[in-house]
């Protein structure tokens, strides 16, 4: 049995960002090995995946001495284990694994692209992660963005070879479980739960804004665009729903201050249930700058709430304009008002925009569907390398 090795700097992706994928790799015909930080998502993680883990300490941050550390752990743990592919996601694991993985002399190494930091960073920074999406590149035998839009970006500016690229399926890294994001499935008691929690009022109509808070998920120009709709309206309610990682991208004090004092905003540090507030809100308001493949769109998707988004690099293969939903250009809080005004004047069309793009999630983009994709491609690579 062939043995699998997917790795992420840490626990949450593995379990939000690739939830059930490695389960069902090792339920058809692969042994997987999870690796990652330390987390308290671990517990959740290895109950729900049912598979193999490994914990080796990795920084998001660029921390030359631990990065270190964390590769010579690695390029261990992969000379012991002998998998037959490795598996990157994120972009400090995916150097870390593919360097530590070609010490080992590992065959194939892949590596997902799920966004590109550097879009939103400047100076010194930008020129580092730049040089550091170059080498991880270099050094993976196969490199697959999670959207065409991405792949086109990253040929368009030559940081990959083009024979390495490659999207699997139609994108995303894990599709959406439509087993879970389904109307029909919510729980009664969960559902009078969220209520409670968001105090719900069927005459208010809710604007749901979900993500960490920070500077590059467009929270500024969300709240800065509610606070001028909600004079008009006073029915209107936004739920922001992130914690916020203010050693990372931290918001500027005017949006927090919005966001802790607005009388018709609800924050909520987290939520597991992210499905039910789907299900209760009339419009997601979607403002990143950057993207790969946005879980939260499918999701909201196949949930049928109306979108309104950033026309980006991974959210427009999610969202055609007026024909699935509403984009608006990013960092421009004129145009998300402008198109935030538009989408609560028309309520209808947006849910017939809403009503169409379930339609291409469910025909598209299913979490099973993207699974055997991707065990067919694993099954290609060990092929051709034998």
């Amino acid at each position: 049995m062939p043995k699998l090795i997917r790795i992420t700097t840490a626990p949450l992706s593995l379990k939000y960002l690739l939830f059930n994928q490695m389960r069902y790799m090792n339920e058809n015909g692969f042994e997987v090995i999870m690796v990652s930080s330390e987390g308290k998502e671990w517990p959740d993680l290895i109950e729900n995946e049912k598979c193999g883990h490994r914990i080796v300490h990795m920084t998001r941050k660029i921390t030359p001495l631990q990065d270190l550390r964390s590769l010579w752990r690695l390029y261990r743990l992969f000379k012991k284990e002998k998998p037959d592919i490795v598996h990157s996601h994120t972009p400090k694991a995916g150097l870390l694994a593919m360097l530590a993985a070609k010490m080992a002399g590992i065959k194939p190494r892949v590596h997902t692209i799920a966004g590109l930091r550097f879009m939103t960073a400047k100076g010194l920074t930008r020129r580092i992660l730049i040089s550091m999406e170059k080498l991880t590149g270099k050094i993976a035998t196969h490199v697959w963005p999670n959207s065409h839009s991405l792949m086109n970006y990253i040929r368009g500016n030559n940081l990959i070879k083009k024979n390495k690229l490659e999207v699997i399926g139609h994108g995303s890294s894990n599709g959406v479980d439509l087993n879970r994001f389904n109307v029909s499935v919510l729980k009664p008691g969960k559902l009078e739960e969220v209520k409670r929690l968001i105090k719900y009022d069927p005459s208010n109509h809710y604007l749901l804004n979900m993500g960490r808070i920070v500077r590059d998920k467009g929270v500024e120009e969300v709240l800065q665009s509610f606070n001028i709709v909600y004079e008009k309206d006073n029915s209107l309610r936004l739920i922001v729903l992130g914690a916020f990682e203010d050693d990372l991208d931290p918001i500027p004090d005017e949006a927090r201050e919005i966001l802790q004092t607005h009388p018709a905003i609800i924050h909520i540090d987290w939520s597991d249930d992210v499905e039910y507030f789907m299900y209760l809100s009339h419009l997601l308001v979607h403002a990143s700058y950057r993207e790969g493949f946005p879980n939260t769109l499918l999701q909201a998707g196949a949930m049928g709430c109306p979108i309104v988004c950033t026309a980006i690099e991974g959210s427009v293969d999610i969202v055609t304009d007026r024909e699935t939903g509403i984009l608006f250009e990013p960092r421009n809080t004129g145009d998300l008002l402008e198109k935030l005004q538009y989408a609560l004047q028309n309520r209808q069309e947006m849910k017939k925009l809403a009503d169409n793009l379930s339609k291409k999630v469910y025909n598209y983009f299913s979490q099973a569907y993207l699974h055997e994709c991707l065990r067919k491609k694993y099954l290609e690579l060990l092929e051709n390398k034998n």
